[in-house]
């Protein structure tokens, strides 16, 4: 695991570690077009023990997916405001928090909107230019504790927690490129 690189980082957030969850299970990724995605996730009680469950199996499948940064609750079927993030490995990320989830997250604030190409668990054929902050700073509660906090994120990891998020707000990538211009067959390389 790489090291994160910038002084900004929140502490409690990238010392967090699935460690305080329950043992999670691998689930079933949903793919487009099921209803679940598109819909709205309700907000959570983050202490609750099916909170917890949820969170852990989240990163659980997140783990055992290739490729995998993020994944939110109604990727999994389930209609609530949940998501796991991990982009240390991923060779575009600079900056990290490492692995952590969030529950009922928003975005705060955020500058200096970029284009880059994003794909999707649930759309595995496809990806598409998609212009999102590239900065931002995100409340969120962690599972279990239910402490809020606050995540400064840049570049790569700022694009996946804005993925997430749009995930619990039932949007998929699809949803933010500019036209089908913007939308490409997803390339397999061996």
């Amino acid at each position: 695991m790489t090291t994160p690189v910038t002084t900004s980082l929140n502490p409690r957030v990238r010392d967090w570690t699935e460690d305080e969850l329950v043992p999670g299970s691998v689930r079933d990724v949903v793919r487009a077009p099921a209803a679940v995605l598109s819909t709205p996730g309700g907000r959570v009680d983050p202490t609750a023990p099916e909170t917890v469950r949820l969170a852990a199996d989240l990163v659980a499948t997140m783990r055992v997916s290739p490729g995998c940064v993020g994944l939110a609750a109604p990727q999994v079927g389930e209609g609530v405001q949940v998501f796991c993030v991990d982009v240390s490995d991923h060779p575009k990320a600079r900056a990290h928090h490492g692995t952590f989830v969030l529950c009922n997250a928003e975005v705060v604030s955020a500058s200096r909107n970029e284009r880059a190409r994003e794909g999707c668990m649930s759309v595995p054929d496809l990806t598409g230019d998609v212009k999102r902050a590239s900065r931002i700073v995100v409340r969120g509660e962690l599972p279990g504790t239910g402490e809020s906090v606050e995540v400064t994120a840049e570049a790569f990891e700022a694009r996946a927690l804005q993925h997430e998020i749009d995930h619990c707000a039932g949007l998929l990538f699809l949803d933010r490129v500019a036209g089908a211009h913007a939308v490409y067959a997803r390339q397999t390389y061996l």
